[in-house]
Protein backbone atom coordinates (compact mmCIF):
# COMPACT_ATOMS: atom_id res chain seq x y z
CA UNK A 1 0.00 0.00 0.00
CA UNK A 2 1.21 3.31 -0.93
CA UNK A 3 0.70 5.94 1.43
CA UNK A 4 0.28 9.67 0.45
CA UNK A 5 2.40 12.26 1.09
CA UNK A 6 0.61 15.46 2.51
CA UNK A 7 1.61 18.76 1.55
CA UNK A 8 2.90 20.10 5.11
CA UNK A 9 0.56 23.14 5.82
CA UNK A 10 2.73 26.46 7.18
CA UNK A 11 0.47 28.55 9.05
CA UNK A 12 1.30 31.89 7.18
CA UNK A 13 0.42 34.07 10.15
CA UNK A 14 2.53 32.09 12.54
CA UNK A 15 6.29 34.33 13.75
CA UNK A 16 9.41 33.66 12.35
CA UNK A 17 13.05 32.79 14.44
CA UNK A 18 15.21 35.86 14.30
CA UNK A 19 18.01 34.04 12.30
CA UNK A 20 15.36 33.75 9.35
CA UNK A 21 14.05 37.18 9.84
CA UNK A 22 17.54 38.36 9.93
CA UNK A 23 19.14 35.95 7.16
CA UNK A 24 21.54 38.12 4.75
CA UNK A 25 24.78 37.18 3.16
CA UNK A 26 27.54 36.86 5.66
CA UNK A 27 29.14 40.44 5.23
CA UNK A 28 25.97 42.13 6.48
CA UNK A 29 25.28 39.58 8.81
CA UNK A 30 28.38 40.59 10.52
CA UNK A 31 27.89 44.28 10.29
CA UNK A 32 24.63 43.66 12.51
CA UNK A 33 26.64 41.66 14.78
CA UNK A 34 29.25 44.28 15.08
CA UNK A 35 26.54 47.11 15.70
CA UNK A 36 24.02 45.21 18.39
CA UNK A 37 24.27 46.62 21.74
CA UNK A 38 22.94 44.66 24.81
CA UNK A 39 21.07 46.39 27.49
CA UNK A 40 20.59 44.52 30.81
CA UNK A 41 17.44 45.58 32.47
CA UNK A 42 15.30 45.13 35.72
CA UNK A 43 11.87 45.17 36.54
CA UNK A 44 10.47 48.63 36.64
CA UNK A 45 12.98 49.57 33.70
CA UNK A 46 11.85 51.11 30.91
CA UNK A 47 13.66 50.13 27.57
CA UNK A 48 11.75 52.68 25.65
CA UNK A 49 8.76 54.86 26.07
CA UNK A 50 5.44 55.34 23.99
CA UNK A 51 5.93 58.82 21.87
CA UNK A 52 9.82 58.46 21.25
CA UNK A 53 12.15 58.33 18.23
CA UNK A 54 12.57 54.96 17.63
CA UNK A 55 16.61 53.61 18.07
CA UNK A 56 16.43 50.01 16.26
CA UNK A 57 14.77 47.05 16.50
CA UNK A 58 14.74 45.17 20.26
CA UNK A 59 15.02 41.63 20.80
CA UNK A 60 14.69 39.95 24.28
CA UNK A 61 17.32 37.31 25.21
CA UNK A 62 16.28 36.92 28.43
CA UNK A 63 13.80 38.02 31.42
CA UNK A 64 10.16 39.49 30.71
CA UNK A 65 9.01 42.39 29.23
CA UNK A 66 5.40 43.88 28.79
CA UNK A 67 4.32 46.13 26.26
CA UNK A 68 1.96 49.76 28.11
CA UNK A 69 0.16 51.94 25.74
CA UNK A 70 -2.00 55.54 26.22
CA UNK A 71 -4.28 55.18 24.06
CA UNK A 72 -7.11 58.40 24.38
CA UNK A 73 -7.87 58.65 28.19
CA UNK A 74 -7.15 55.14 28.97
CA UNK A 75 -3.49 53.11 29.68
CA UNK A 76 -3.58 50.05 28.14
CA UNK A 77 -1.84 46.75 28.81
CA UNK A 78 -0.82 45.31 25.15
CA UNK A 79 0.36 41.87 26.11
CA UNK A 80 4.14 40.64 27.22
CA UNK A 81 7.04 40.35 25.10
CA UNK A 82 8.83 36.61 24.90
CA UNK A 83 12.63 36.22 24.29
CA UNK A 84 13.43 36.11 21.02
CA UNK A 85 10.61 38.52 19.70
CA UNK A 86 11.36 41.18 17.33
CA UNK A 87 10.14 44.23 19.07
CA UNK A 88 8.66 47.58 16.97
CA UNK A 89 9.12 46.22 13.71
CA UNK A 90 6.15 48.79 12.49
CA UNK A 91 8.34 52.14 14.31
CA UNK A 92 11.59 51.02 12.80
CA UNK A 93 10.50 49.99 9.41
CA UNK A 94 7.99 53.55 9.14
CA UNK A 95 10.78 55.41 10.95
CA UNK A 96 8.43 56.57 13.06
CA UNK A 97 7.65 56.96 17.08
CA UNK A 98 7.42 54.22 19.39
CA UNK A 99 3.58 53.13 19.92
CA UNK A 100 4.18 51.99 22.83
CA UNK A 101 6.13 51.60 26.02
CA UNK A 102 8.10 48.66 26.81
CA UNK A 103 8.83 47.66 30.28
CA UNK A 104 10.82 45.30 32.06
CA UNK A 105 8.68 43.01 34.74
CA UNK A 106 11.94 40.86 35.43
CA UNK A 107 15.50 41.22 35.43
CA UNK A 108 16.89 40.33 32.08
CA UNK A 109 18.70 41.14 28.44
CA UNK A 110 18.05 43.01 25.08
CA UNK A 111 19.50 43.36 22.12
CA UNK A 112 19.10 46.37 20.29
CA UNK A 113 19.96 46.68 16.41
CA UNK A 114 20.78 50.42 16.13
CA UNK A 115 18.28 52.02 13.33
CA UNK A 116 21.59 53.33 11.62
CA UNK A 117 23.04 50.02 11.42
CA UNK A 118 20.07 48.60 10.33
CA UNK A 119 19.47 51.61 7.30
CA UNK A 120 22.79 50.47 5.99
CA UNK A 121 22.06 46.71 5.88
CA UNK A 122 18.61 47.36 3.62
CA UNK A 123 21.24 49.44 1.58
CA UNK A 124 23.67 46.83 1.12
CA UNK A 125 20.91 44.43 0.90
CA UNK A 126 16.97 45.38 -0.19
CA UNK A 127 16.00 41.68 0.93
CA UNK A 128 16.08 42.11 4.09
CA UNK A 129 13.83 45.25 4.65
CA UNK A 130 11.19 42.92 2.79
CA UNK A 131 11.62 40.26 4.80
CA UNK A 132 10.91 42.28 7.87
CA UNK A 133 7.83 43.94 6.62
CA UNK A 134 6.56 40.46 5.72
CA UNK A 135 7.21 39.65 9.18
CA UNK A 136 5.00 42.78 9.98
CA UNK A 137 2.20 41.74 8.21
CA UNK A 138 2.35 38.52 9.74
CA UNK A 139 2.36 40.04 13.27
CA UNK A 140 -0.90 42.35 12.24
CA UNK A 141 -2.23 39.08 10.87
CA UNK A 142 -1.68 37.65 14.47
CA UNK A 143 -3.02 40.65 16.14
CA UNK A 144 -5.86 40.54 13.99
CA UNK A 145 -6.90 37.36 14.50
CA UNK A 146 -6.47 37.53 18.50
CA UNK A 147 -8.48 40.92 18.62
CA UNK A 148 -11.69 38.70 16.54
CA UNK A 149 -11.20 35.68 18.80
CA UNK A 150 -11.32 37.49 22.07
CA UNK A 151 -14.28 39.49 20.27
CA UNK A 152 -16.49 35.90 19.23
CA UNK A 153 -15.38 34.79 22.54
CA UNK A 154 -16.82 38.17 24.62
CA UNK A 155 -20.05 37.59 22.11
CA UNK A 156 -20.48 34.07 22.93
CA UNK A 157 -20.58 34.63 26.64
CA UNK A 158 -22.99 37.76 26.61
CA UNK A 159 -26.55 36.71 26.37
CA UNK A 160 -28.65 39.49 24.51
CA UNK A 161 -31.36 41.94 25.96
CA UNK A 162 -34.26 39.90 24.41
CA UNK A 163 -32.77 36.32 25.65
CA UNK A 164 -31.94 37.82 29.07
CA UNK A 165 -35.69 39.55 29.67
CA UNK A 166 -36.71 36.28 28.80
CA UNK A 167 -35.33 34.61 31.38
CA UNK A 168 -35.91 36.79 33.76
CA UNK A 169 -39.39 37.03 33.33
CA UNK A 170 -39.04 32.85 34.30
Amino acid sequence: MQSKATPERRDVAASHPIAELLACPPAVGNMLNASAESIEFDAGDILFQQNDLCRGLYVPISGYLVRKAARLDARLTLGTVRAGEVVELAAMLGDARHTYTLIGQSKGTAMRLPKEALQRAFELYPTLRMQLLEELAREVSRAYGMCCVAKLSGLRRRPTASLQAETDSR
